[in-house]
């Protein structure tokens, strides 16, 4: 925490000291959402270059004067925090003050930004986000206030702790741990008695595009445990994208690659070349839309694509073909393909890229 107020106190004198000088303060904070300040290293995946291009909050320009003035606001608060250790989510901040802040997604953007210029991972800020992702499985842990939780004595979801960095003492017989798209999918597998049927295993959902905490979470059972990662996901392009941030992180967070990545994860399902080689019925397969065009082909530019030459492939079909499918595609072929089938004979006999 002495390191957090520090780096906060530094930016403040910076402030102070343009003041004396009469001149106007500026914060510079990193180019976090442009592809040129980002590279792709195998072992981390997408990851912020060191000297990253930057840009300039103001506070005597227009455009900025505003965000300025609401990047103290919001340090001060993170100052108060971490000197009472008290905790409060991107929610709580809003909260606190609608008005001022105008929408959510503009204090998220900035406490990002904040972590970033202070070179201090988002947790250690006392900033929490809301979890949205679900865990199931063989698996228990202590969370940070002595809270036991297990996992594996009943078909009960549990939601990822709002704290991942604080729970202890993680036990698991799992196998594998296998990382679903949606929501709808993850019920059915548990409705399925799925994760004791074939093998022990943990199953997470980041009900879609993951949260922090989930990312954590994913990341805390590798270093754990060093099982399997295998994810489920559509076959389109949304789907690739969601398994791409899993395994390979997004731009916006590049800077926190190390806690966040896992490029170990693999790809079990759904396959584009499952779609032929399932006989999938053409009713259950959805034409391209112009934006799942744009996605995959922005996808299929992107730097860790080449060094993945089997799911190249993958996108290829998808590309020539121009047809996506739902996971729930798979009840074409029997209502409890996916189950009793589809994901046994994949985890047998090695079908994941």
């Amino acid at each position: 925490s002495s390191e957090v107020l520090e780096a906060i106190e530094n930016v403040i004198q910076g402030v102070l000291q343009s003041l004396a000088q009469k001149k106007a303060p500026v914060l510079t904070v990193a180019n976090r959402t442009d592809w040129r300040n980002i590279e792709f290293k195998d072992s981390v995946g997408l990851q912020m270059i060191p000297g990253c291009t930057t840009k300039q909050i103001r506070s005597d320009c227009p455009q900025s004067a505003r965000r300025f003035a609401l990047m103290l606001k919001i340090l001060s608060m993170i100052y108060k925090m971490v000197q009472s250790n008290t905790y409060a989510t991107k929610r709580d901040i809003y909260y606190s003050d609608t008005l001022l802040f105008g929408s959510q997604s503009v204090v998220d953007n900035i406490i990002n930004d904040i972590s970033c210029m202070l070179k201090i991972p988002r947790r250690s800020l006392h900033v929490l986000s809301t979890t949205k992702g679900f865990v199931a499985g063989n698996l228990s842990y202590t969370e940070e206030d002595g809270t036991k939780v297990n996992c594996t004595c009943s078909a009960t979801v549990f939601t990822v702790p709002s704290n991942v960095q604080g729970i202890k003492n993680l036990t698991s017989h799992a196998k594998f741990i296998l990382i679903v798209e949606k929501d709808a999918t993850f019920q059915r597998l548990l409705d399925d008695d799925f994760f004791s049927k074939v093998s022990p295993c943990i199953m997470i959902t980041g009900r879609g595009i993951p949260d922090l905490n989930t990312r954590l979470l994913v990341r805390k059972l590798w270093d754990s445990f060093q099982i399997p990662i295998f994810t489920l996901m559509d076959a389109d392009p949304h789907g690739v994208e969601i398994m791409c941030v899993y395994k390979y992180g997004s731009v916006s967070m590049s800077f926190e690659a190390h806690h966040l990545t896992v490029p170990y994860v693999k790809w079990l399902g759904l396959l584009p070349s499952d779609l032929k080689r399932l006989n999938i019925c053409k009713d259950a397969l959805i034409p391209f839309t112009k934006q799942d065009e744009n996605k995959l082909a922005s996808i299929q530019k992107r730097p860790y694509i080449a060094c993945q030459p089997l799911w190249k492939k993958e996108l290829e079909i998808m590309a020539a073909t121009k047809l996506k499918a739902e996971i729930q595609a798979l009840t074409s072929v029997s209502s409890d393909y996916l189950s009793r089938v589809y994901l046994p004979n994949k985890l047998q006999f090695g079908g994941w890229l």
